[in-house]
């Protein structure tokens, strides 16, 4: 059932269709606290939502994961259009409702699958252009042996996929019977979340897949504009010019500041390690506590828990895809927190 992205309210339908496709109402949330409209996504634009996915708004995540292809409510001047469902029997209409909530489900699962296969993609040409930085006796990347680094690459990226949402899967379905439990024992008159009646496993994958968006679109612009090492042969002043801030420290010899500040020096930051493991982490931990409704503590152990299965395959695979030292050392620097 679709739900409000302001307040997890439950509704019946998100818009009302009136004579044409282009004449819509938006519905307005019926619980006392809102009165918000219960989903205003429905009349933005890819791009809008796209832009919001990258900063981790909460009320897109609940419009892609819960209200997006859901039935909007058909008005012909001002009687509703009757539908085949309300002229059959009530155990034909409850037949229907299971039926519909299976086809639902089967529908995020093959979202998931192709969002899974586009973005393992991405994150493996992410990878093997890291890599290739690291190789530079490659010449060029249209031959058959960077095209076989490239297929071990995209390989070990998938089972490290399937390792971290199979890690993060199983340890929240342990987590959320413990709260149930817990919650059955001490609070047993405390109602559920809307939330967490709608919860189904195939949404962890799915909330992983969207919040990875943020992650590997500051990657990929990394890849593009990679930072340029300084040179040591030159003097510092030569080589590397402070900005006016920097040089009225100096002058002020706060040298123990500017050495604090050298840790953001091309050479000593590793952008790379940071966006894909604190950045991504944060993602991750962001996109299911929005499906979870949990205390960030235990969505901080279901991340953690991810990233310890991530970390045993990407061990496993480095031997297979690093075919030298080098590359194994840079694919563990890469993948492993």
């Amino acid at each position: 059932m679709p739900i409000c992205t302001t307040c997890t309210h439950p509704t019946a339908y998100l818009y009302t269709v009136y004579e044409s496709e282009y004449n819509l109402r938006l519905e307005q949330c019926q619980a006392a606290e809102c009165n918000e409209f219960v989903d205003p996504y429905v009349e933005h634009d890819s791009l809008t939502i796209l832009l919001d996915l990258f900063l981790l708004k909460r009320g897109v995540y609940r419009h892609l994961l819960y209200n997006r292809g859901a039935a909007p409510r058909r008005l012909t001047g001002r009687k509703a259009t009757p539908t085949s469902s309300d002229l059959k029997a009530p155990n034909d209409a409850e037949d229907d409702k299971h039926l519909n909530k299976s086809n639902v489900e089967i529908d995020r699962w093959l979202l998931v699958l192709q969002l899974g296969v586009a973005l393992i993609f991405v994150d493996a040409f992410i990878r093997w252009s890291h890599l290739n930085a690291k190789e530079p006796t490659v010449e060029t990347p249209w031959t058959k042996q960077t095209l076989l680094a490239f297929l071990r690459v995209f390989l070990g990226t998938t089972a490290e996929t399937i390792a971290f949402h199979g890690g993060i899967t199983l340890t929240c379905y342990i987590v959320m019977k413990f709260i149930d439990s817990f919650q059955r024992i001490f609070r047993a008159s405390t109602p559920r979340s809307s939330i967490r009646q709608q919860f189904h496993l195939s949404l962890i994958s799915l909330s992983l897949f969207y919040s990875s968006l943020t992650k590997l679109f500051l990657l990929f612009l990394l890849t593009i504009w990679l930072p340029t090492p300084t040179s040591t042969s030159a003097t510092p002043q030569a080589s590397n010019p402070l900005p006016g801030w920097a040089e009225l420290l100096a002058r002020n010899e706060s040298n123990h500041l500017i050495s604090a500040l050298g840790i953001l020096d091309d050479d000593k930051l590793d952008r790379e390690w940071i966006v894909r493991n604190v950045l991504g982490g944060m993602s991750a931990g962001f996109g299911l506590r929005v499906i979870l409704d949990i205390h960030p503590l235990f969505t901080t152990v279901v991340i953690l828990a991810g990233w310890a299965a991530k970390t045993t395959v990407a061990t496993l695979v480095s031997k297979w895809v690093g075919q030298d030292e080098l590359a194994r050392e840079a694919w563990l620097a890469y993948s492993i927190p």
